[in-house]
């Protein structure tokens, strides 16, 4: 599953040398047919750059997806503003 530009690049500032651990975190995510960049982005949300919390909240998406963009903030109708403020604006994709 491939990471969008915007959150490879806020894994990078949020969990530094851990970054390769924490997008290898991401690509096991369970995204309940969601749009992949936004669980991807609530789950980095919900970790807060410890890649402890990010592997915490992958084992939550396979449980339920929906605890995860809740937790993370990006659950209600607002979360496409949300992930642009969070992450800034939109770019491709990177696997």
């Amino acid at each position: 599953m491939s990471v969008s530009e915007r959150v490879a690049a806020r894994v990078g500032r949020d969990f530094g040398a851990a970054a390769p651990e924490a997008l290898g975190a991401l690509a096991l995510a369970e995204t309940g047919g969601q749009e992949v960049e936004r669980v991807h982005a609530a789950l980095v949300l919900m970790a807060e750059g410890s890649v402890e919390r990010l592997w915490q909240a992958v084992e939550l998406s396979a449980v339920d997806w929906r605890d995860v963009l809740m937790n993370g903030g990006l659950a209600n109708y607002d979360w496409p503003e949300v992930l642009e403020r969070e992450f800034g604006p939109v770019s491709g994709a990177r696997s």
